[in-house]
């Protein structure tokens, strides 16, 4: 079977229960765009409920068309775990909407979400994105999951004029990596995420509990992750050096590498202890692997990226224990989601109960959601594009993964375009319900400005024991 077939065959059955009261109320309005063909899963949330629950929606309203939002996601590939939740994201998406969003105009239109998948490749990406736009007709388009998916798909929309809002990208990357101009910003892209400057905070503040020699063997792929973390102006190099680390860089590798020795064998050379930088998750693994076989045993090893998920970590094994990495959401952050009123626990246990799975990051994922449906609430005309920017760029709320908001000179706003979101570190340890559990060890980034949240800490860093 094809990854797209697998993909049709994953999204096929994802779609709202329909009443006769509610097709009675849709029917002759919007009607009802569902289905599942190759990559592509269309998930109709229809409206007219009595309730005025679940986005807003009211008997007295009338009925306006339908509203398509397009996602695009990295469902297969090796960047498959980043899109782990997010089918089931919009199974909870189209729930809390059931009943339509009213919208600006006073209408309450149905909600129409198309996932595609970009196979974890940047042009495949940008591929899908340009058919959201040209073929099915969206109104707003969402991203998540690295600058592989992120920016190819934020690229799209700006040439095509399609608003879209993201997450789940380093805003460094997204913003530099795309050619953002701090004087001009871009148009139709709006994204909320950590920048790498908050990344850096949080490993060196981990490092920093241990003790080190501060050498640091960097392992910065030539991807648009790797590079924007590798940059030597706007990147982690300069950042690290204020900071007191010297880092020993083990040049670009393509991702994909098999044989690791040349680096390896640099950082030992070196006598490196701490080892860092970025990776998809396929490839730490098998570095990781590679260095406890040719003896390079760091003190700390924090890594972005290949270390966020359980699922990646029991494929490392025993010798996971002790590795340390950013945390961007877990159940233990104080946040409500403004769509479902749960909050960061209540949005993981539901995850738990409905998958069967430990908490992941990419719960996060939500907070995209609830900025359209925040801003289609104050958007005085849906049929005009520019209307429903307008309303992203007003955005100034509370969400799932913190505060967000676009508004100029805002101190989350490092540049325009970009919303800066809080980050903690966390450290891998033997679970009792599952074989890897994540322990905040590292929340002080969090407390300073412009964040000033408080995220409790339920572990300590300590050196990898070999």
């Amino acid at each position: 079977m094809s990854s797209e077939e697998q993909t049709s065959k994953a999204t096929e059955g994802v779609r709202t229960p329909i009443t006769r009261r509610s097709f009675l109320k849709t029917a002759g309005v919007a009607g009802l765009a569902v289905g599942a063909m190759g990559g592509l899963g269309s998930v109709v949330a229809a409206c007219g409920s009595d309730s005025e629950e679940d986005g807003g929606g009211t008997a007295d309203a009338g009925a306006g068309r339908a509203i398509k939002v397009g996602f695009v996601s990295p469902l297969t590939g090796p960047l498959a775990a980043f899109g782990e939740t997010d089918q089931w994201l919009v199974e909870q998406w189209q729930a809390a909407v059931k009943d339509g969003v009213m919208c600006g105009d006073g209408l309450v239109h149905p909600i129409e979400i198309i996932i595609k998948d970009s196979q974890s490749d940047s042009n495949r990406a940008a591929t899908v994105a340009g058919d959201l736009v040209t073929n099915d007709g969206i109104d707003i388009m969402m991203v998540a999951s690295t600058p592989d998916t992120v920016s190819p798909v934020a690229d799209q929309a700006e040439a095509l004029q399609v608003p879209c809002v993201s997450n789940d990208c380093p805003w460094q990357p997204y913003f530099f990596g795309r050619g953002g101009d701090p004087a001009v910003g871009f148009t139709w892209t709006y994204h909320a995420f950590w920048g790498l400057e908050d990344v850096t905070a949080v490993f060196t503040g981990m490092w920093d509990q241990l003790k080190t020699n501060k050498k640091i063997g960097a392992m910065w792929p030539n991807d648009a992750d790797g590079l924007g973390w590798a940059d030597p102006k706007t990147g982690q190099p300069p950042m690290l050096k204020a900071a007191g680390y010297t880092v020993v860089d083990g040049g670009r590798f393509q991702d994909g590498t098999e044989d690791y020795t040349p680096q390896i064998s640099k950082f030992k050379s070196a006598d490196c202890d701490i080892l860092s930088g970025v990776f998809i998750p396929p490839d730490f693994v098998n570095f990781w692997k590679q260095s406890y076989q040719q003896g390079f045993k760091p003190v700390a090893a924090t890594v972005g990226k290949a270390l966020l998920f359980p699922a990646e970590m029991e494929a490392i094994g025993d010798i996971g224990y002790g590795l340390t990495t950013e945390c961007w959401w877990s159940p233990w952050h104080p946040f409500t989601s403004s769509l479902s009123g749960q909050t960061c626990q209540e949005l993981a246990d539901a995850w738990t109960t409905g998958a069967g799975k430990e908490w992941n990051q990419t719960l996060l994922h939500y907070a995209v959601f609830e900025i359209v449906v925040d801003s289609l609430k104050r958007a005085t005309d849906v049929e005009d594009k520019q209307t429903i920017l307008d309303a992203i760029k007003a955005t100034d709320m509370n969400t799932i993964q913190g505060h967000i908001t676009w508004s100029a000179g805002a101190p989350l706003n490092p540049v325009p375009n970009v919303c800066r979101t809080v980050l903690v570190g966390g450290m891998w340890t033997k679970g009792t319900d599952y074989p890897f559990e994540m322990l905040l060890v590292d929340t002080a980034h969090a407390k300073e400005a412009p964040f000033d949240v408080t995220i409790p800490t339920n572990g300590k860093v300590e050196p990898i024991q070999y």
